[in-house]
C-alpha cells in the first residue's frame, strides 16, 4: 500500500495519539501541534516532532488555519489528519490545505460544504431516496409559515441551525404557542455559533434509538459501509455510549439502512471515512446528518469488523483503493464503548477539569483503551471533558458488558470526579442490559431513579479511595488501598 512520509495531525489528546499509532505501524513520520496549555500533553510526547501553535484558547491554537498549514510546510508534511473536532469538518481548512498542497486526508472541501448544511444535504438525501424526516425544505424566518407547516406535520417539531451541530441550540417545541420564540431563539445561537443564522424545522421523534451507519469511499469508485452502531445514550445530545451491532437490528433493517447509507456517500462522491447518522422510531429510520470525518466510536467497528479505519484513510489518501470489497466484510462478536469524560454526573454533567493524582489502566482479554492522559495530567478547561475512550470486545453482547463491569472496576481516575460510576451503573441496570435505549434513556424519571443506587454505591467507593491519598500515608498504604478497591468490588 501507499502511504506519505510525513503527517501533521491536527487535533489533541487520544484522538491523535490514534492516528500517531496508525503513522508508526506503517512507518510514517508524525507532526504534533499543541497549545502552550498542552505543552507537556501525552501526544506532543508521542510524536516525531511538536510545534506550538498559540496560547490555550482554541480559537488562537488548534483552530489556527494559517498557522497550522504553516508548521506542516516547514515540517515537510504531504498531508494533515483533522482528527474529529476542531477543524475536522471544515471546508475551510480542507480548501486551504488544497491551496498549499497538503493532502487533507478526509473528503473534499466540497463535500463537506453540501454535508454540512442540514437544508442542503436534506435535499441532496431526497434526490438519492435515502428517507428523511418531514419538515421544511428550506430555511424558516417567518413564524407564520412555519406554524403551518408545524401544524401538517404535528407536534412536538424541533428547531435546529441548518450549520449547526452537535445539538447546539436545538429547540423542541410541544405547541404552537411556543414555536415563534424558540425559532428567534435558535437564530440567534445559530448566529453567535456558527455564522449562519439558517434554522429549520422538522418533526420531533419522542423516543427514537439512534444508528449511524460507517460508510468509507475511495477514489477508484468504491463505496462500502463497515456496518452500524447504536449510540442511542446520550447526554446533552452528545454520545456518552455506543455499540456495535445495535442490539434490535435485523437483516431486512440491516440491509435497508446500509443501503440508504451507502446510497448518501455515492450522492455526494465520498471519499475517505464518514457516517452517516439515522433517527429509527416504530419500524421507520430517517437521515438526520453526515459526519464527514473519522467518528469518535470508529473504535467499536474496528473491533467488530477488524479493519482499521485510520490505517486505511492513510492509504486511500495516498491514493490508493480499498485493499477489500463489501463482500470480504463482516460483523464478529459485539464491542462497547464508554467515554470516559472529567464531568460530574450527580451534578448535570459539569464538567470537572483538574489534575489526575492517581491514574490506572484496565487490561485484559477484549479491553480497548484509547487515552491521552497519564497520572499527574492536568484536564484543561479549555478543551471537550473526554480523558478516554474504554471498549470491551465479547462473542456477544452479554460478553462484552461483563467485560467493560470488570474494566470499568479496574479503571482507577483519582483528582477528578468522571462518568465512570455512571457506566458502571448503566451496566448493571436491568433496562441497558435488555437493550431498551433510546435517545432520551437518560432523561427518563424511572430510568434516573434506577441508575441511583449503583451510580452513588460508585461515587462513594471513589470518594474513599481518594481519600486515602489525601492523607500523609506511604506508597505503599496507598498501592493496598487500590488493592483492596480493585479486589472487593461486586460483581456485575
Amino acid at each position: 500500500m501507499t502511504y506519505f512520509e510525513k503527517i501533521l495531525v491536527a487535533n489533541r489528546g487520544e484522538v491523535a495519539i490514534r492516528v500517531m499509532r496508525a503513522c508508526r505501524e506503517t512507518g510514517i513520520g508524525t507532526v504534533a501541534i499543541y497549545s502552550e496549555a498542552d505543552r507537556n500533553a501525552l501526544h506532543v510526547r508521542y510524536a516525531d516532532e511538536a510545534l506550538s501553535v498559540g496560547p490555550a484558547p482554541s480559537a488562537k491554537s488548534y483552530l489556527n488555519i494559517e498557522r497550522i498549514l504553516d508548521v506542516a510546510v516547514k515540517t515537510g508534511a504531504e498531508a494533515v489528519h483533522p482528527g474529529y473536532g476542531f477543524l475536522a469538518e471544515n471546508p475551510v481548512f480542507a480548501k486551504a490545505c488544497d491551496e498549499a498542497d497538503v493532502v487533507f486526508i478526509g473528503p473534499s472541501w466540497k463535500t463537506i460544504e453540501a454535508m454540512g448544511s442540514k437544508i442542503g444535504s436534506k435535499r441532496l438525501m431526497q434526490s438519492a431516496g435515502v428517507p428523511v424526516l418531514p419538515g421544511t425544505p428550506d430555511g424558516i424566518d417567518d413564524p407564520e409559515a412555519a406554524q403551518e407547516i408545524a401544524r401538517e406535520i404535528g407536534y412536538p417539531v424541533i428547531v435546529k441551525a441548518s450549520a449547526g451541530g452537535g445539538g447546539i441550540g436545538m429547540q423542541i417545541v410541544e405547541d404552537e404557542p411556543a414555536l415563534a420564540g424558540a425559532i428567534e431563539a435558535t437564530q440567534r445561537h445559530a448566529a453567535s455559533s456558527f455564522g449562519d443564522p439558517t434554522v429549520m424545522l422538522e418533526k420531533y421523534l419522542v423516543k427514537p434509538r439512534h444508528i449511524e451507519v460507517q460508510v468509507f469511499g475511495d477514489d477508484h469508485g468504491h463505496t462500502v459501509h463497515l456496518f452500524e452502531r447504536e449510540c442511542s445514550i446520550q447526554r446533552r445530545h452528545q454520545k456518552l455510549v455506543e455499540e456495535s451491532p445495535c442490539p434490535i437490528m435485523t437483516p431486512e433493517l440491516r440491509e435497508r439502512m446500509t443501503a440508504s447509507a451507502v446510497a448518501a456517500a455515492r450522492a455526494c462522491d465520498y471519499v475517505n471515512a464518514g457516517t452517516v447518522e439515522f433517527l429509527y422510531a416504530d419500524g421507520e429510520y430517517y437521515f438526520m446528518e453526515m459526519n464527514t470525518r473519522l467518528q469518535v466510536e470508529h473504535t467499536i467497528t474496528e473491533l467488530v469488523t477488524g479493519v482499521d479505519i485510520v490505517r486505511q484513510q492513510l492509504a486511500v489518501a495516498a491514493g490508493d483503493p480499498f485493499e477489500f470489497g463489501q463482500d470480504d466484510l463482516a460483523i464478529r462478536g459485539h464491542a462497547i464503548e464508554c467515554r470516559i469524560n472529567a464531568e460530574d454526573p450527580l451534578n448535570n454533567f459539569q464538567a470537572t477539569p483538574g489534575k489526575i493524582l492517581r491514574y490506572r489502566s484496565p487490561g485484559g482479554p477484549g479491553v480497548r483503551l484509547d487515552s491521552g492522559v497519564h497520572q499527574g495530567y492536568s484536564i484543561s478547561p479549555y478543551y471537550d471533558s473526554m480523558i478516554s475512550k474504554l471498549c470491551t470486545w465479547g462473542m456477544s453482547r452479554d460478553k462484552a458488558i461483563e467485560r467493560m463491569r470488570r474494566a470499568i472496576s479496574e479503571y482507577v481516575i483519582l483528582g477528578v470526579k468522571t462518568t465512570l460510576p455512571l457506566h458502571y451503573a448503566l451496566m448493571v441496570n436491568r433496562h441497558f442490559v435488555a437493550g431498551e435505549t433510546h435517545t432520551h434513556f437518560l432523561s427518563e424519571p424511572h430510568i434516573q431513579k434506577s441508575l441511583l443506587p449503583a451510580l452513588r454505591e460508585e461515587e462513594a467507593r471513589m470518594q474513599t479511595l481518594a481519600s486515602s491519598l489525601r492523607q500523609p500515608k506511604e506508597v505503599a498504604a496507598i498501592s493496598a488501598a487500590l488493592g483492596a478497591y480493585l479486589g472487593t468490588r461486586p460483581p456485575g
